[in-house]
């Protein structure tokens, strides 16, 4: 650039900025000396100014810091740009030789993030001949020192003084959601320096976030083992501005405007049915099913205690159905509207995937963490589908993750805990694909009791022919596909900003009244009358769904924006669970509620009978030795246990290894 040409540029970039006053207050206000640039402002005010930025984006970039500094607007300003015009977005993979110290934007998922480490970006020398100083800027990897003095000295020059920027290297890759078939995603290296690599920022450039670089390509040769340098170069960008892409919770901005119409919103008093027809309004029916769904989007509240412990607030829930009953067009949906929501599917998930893993990090010649699903969605959801497809061994990584939000990895020298607190969403199919009418529910859920346990709400959809129904699914079905879906309620970004507008500003306390209907509930149930006898009385629920209880009522209560837990929010969770426990955990033989059928997939009455068999086979032993004739058996608990029982009991035992048949019309026990 000629030296008036520049005089004039900088004229035009001083008038700019001074249109641009209230801009560059707001955004001094956050940062420090940071300026966030809108480029389509810029190309409104100055064409020559845009198209010199893009042409030649570095002078360029100088230029408009210079203009700010000399404007005393902002003393050593940097100067960030958003809102690039789309003719600038480049896909990661088509990035070429000629797109080679140009402007450019992509988005991408950060796979792996360095240390944020010093690099020098300048240094001063002292002749030791004439004391002249020698500034030299430090552009490439190698350290470079003056080769000569303007007094005729060579080299074994003094180091005085180096100026040292904090600068961090991300590996970007290709989101999934941009490739076609069975592309793989493509990957490319991007540097970070000063205010991009802030604690603040650090935050928003984890592992597996989502964001925006804009920035200039540059190439980094590459050396040879010989010490020369390789025809071949690699790609690199120095970034600009790094923008994040899906935020949690905390960090949607809302606007006066938003919380009008929110307030407006929550002013209606049947708030949660609004919103519950919302989710996925494609599926006809399941009611109680988005019910729940809507419930976990709004979340019960995170208690930290003085004494360490902590209880959690999110709420996991798990449908188990026939196919084709619209499970993961749930999950698809729900994954799509809650912030950092994350869809795996339980065949291709492995444990390393939905916790984290340990890797070695090429760069740093050492091992860095990598995230899995449950930490990336750390304040958001997680929607695993197929879960009972998963190795039982990865399914087991996800116990410490639900209960206790953490996920802590040893491996290799890495010692960490990272936070998940993630809600999570599962759907799978009964054991042999659809659910046996014949079979207890509880014993076709092909799930470990443990996992199960975990879950605040359970819910089994079947596939039932019902002309009733199946006309209003049909007919529902059928006018989508003719006429398109119907406009909805609420708008689905006003749902996403409710929703983080509850969380961020409503912590519901629960009421005395609230208490009171939770409690009598609780204490009702488990000590309901029974028919059975004393020893095996069936356990309707166990303290676990009490908290359950707890985190729905909350959740109630946050729909409705109110800061306390009134009756009817209890009301609706206790609703809820019974619904849940109508499902699963019905023992008709004892007509109670029985939480073991849940868990365990075995009703108290039925372990009660295991057992009298048990102890009857070994009175007889003492009796009549080690072979016992079927027969005598079936004398023995006449009265008590019916034949085909008593057929169905020896079989479990059998599978248990607890007894064997030696011959035919015989059993020993082991």
């Amino acid at each position: 650039m000629g030296k008036e040409k520049t005089e004039e540029l900088l004229i035009e970039a001083k008038n700019f900025f001074n249109t641009y006053k209230r801009e560059i207050g707001e955004s001094i206000k956050e940062g420090k000396n940071v300026v966030y640039l809108d480029f389509e402002k810029l190309s409104e005010f100055s064409p020559i100014l845009s198209e010199k930025l893009i042409s030649s984006p570095e002078e360029m970039s100088q230029l408009l810091e210079l203009s700010l500094d000399e404007g005393s607007l902002v003393k050593n300003p940097r100067v960030r740009f958003t809102n690039l015009p789309a003719s600038l977005e480049v896909r990661i993979r088509n990035i070429r030789s000629k797109h080679l110290n140009n402007f450019l934007f992509f988005d991408g998922i950060i796979r792996q993030a360095s240390e944020v480490r010093p690099q020098a970006v300048s240094a001063k020398f002292e002749c030791p001949s004439c004391g002249t100083i020698i500034s030299m800027l430090q552009l490439e990897k190698k350290f470079r020192e003056p080769s000569r003095c303007s007094c005729g000295r060579k080299g074994f020059f003094k180091l005085i003084s180096k100026d040292m920027v904090d600068a961090q290297r991300l590996i970007v890759e290709e989101s999934p959601d941009s490739l076609i078939g069975g592309e793989q995603p493509r990957r490319i290296n991007v540097f970070l320096k000063e205010d991009l690599v802030e604690p603040r920022m650090e935050e928003k450039t984890t592992p597996g976030s989502k964001v925006r670089v804009i920035g200039i390509l540059k190439e980094v040769p590459v050396p040879l083992q010989t010490g020369g340098i390789s025809t071949r170069y690699d790609l690199s960008i120095d970034a600009n501005n790094v923008i994040p892409l899906e935020e949690n919770f905390n960090d949607l901005k809302i606007s006066d405007e938003d919380e009008r119409q929110i307030l407006e919103l929550a002013q209606d008093p049947h708030v949660f049915n609004t919103i519950a027809s919302n989710i996925a309004p494609s599926i006809y029916g399941h009611n109680e099913i988005k019910k729940a769904l809507t419930l976990q989007l709004f979340g019960g509240v995170k208690k930290v205690y003085e004494n360490g412990t902590t209880k959690r607030g999110d709420i996991h829930v798990l449908l188990i159905g026939d196919p084709g009953v619209a499970k993961s067009q749930m999950l698809k949906f729900i994954s799509g509207i809650a912030p950092k929501g994350r869809y795996v599917v339980g065949k291709s998930a492995t444990g390393a995937g939905l916790t984290a893993t340990v890797v070695r990090d090429e760069y740093l010649k050492g091992w860095s963490l990598e995230a899995g699903a449950m930490v990336l969605a750390h304040k958001g959801m997680v929607c695993i589908d197929e879960i009972e497809k998963m190795n039982p061994e990865d399914r087991s990584s996800m116990h410490e993750a639900m209960e206790q939000q953490t996920v802590t990895i040893s491996k290799a020298n890495v010692q960490a805990t990272l936070r998940a607190e993630a809600s999570v969403l599962a759907a799978g199919n009964p054991k042999f694909g659809r659910f046996d009418p014949y079979q207890p529910i509880a014993q076709q859920i092909d799930l470990p009791p443990t996992l199960l346990n975990r879950f605040d709400f359970i819910f089994t959809i079947k596939d039932m022919p019902d002309e009733k129904t199946d006309r209003a699914i049909a007919s529902h079905v059928l006018q989508e596909h003719k006429e398109g879906s119907k406009e909805l309620l609420v708008d689905k970004e006003l749902l996403r900003k409710y929703t983080a507008y509850s969380k961020q500003k409503i912590i519901p306390k629960l009421t005395d009244g609230a208490i009171k209907e939770i409690e009598d509930f609780y204490v009702a149930l488990r000590n309901k009358p029974v028919s059975t006898d004393s020893l095996t009385r069936p356990i309707p629920i166990s303290a676990r769904q009490l908290e359950a209880l707890v985190r729905m009522a909350e959740a109630s209560a946050r729909i409705r924006l109110s800061e306390k837990v009134e009756k009817h929010d209890a009301l609706t969770a206790i609703e809820m669970m019974k619904f849940c426990l109508m499902q699963v955990g019905y023992d008709y033989e004892s007509n109670s509620f029985d939480i073991d059928r849940i868990t365990t997939g075995f009703s108290s009455s039925q372990r009660g009978k295991i057992l009298l068999v048990k102890d009857t086979l070994q009175k007889m032993e003492s009796k009549l030795g080690k072979l016992l004739p079927l027969e005598e058996v079936e004398k023995e608990v006449e009265g008590n246990i019916s034949k085909a029982e008593l057929d169905e009991i020896l079989q479990k035992l059998t599978t248990s290894g607890d007894l064997f048949h030696p011959r035919k019309g015989y059993v020993q026990l082991m």
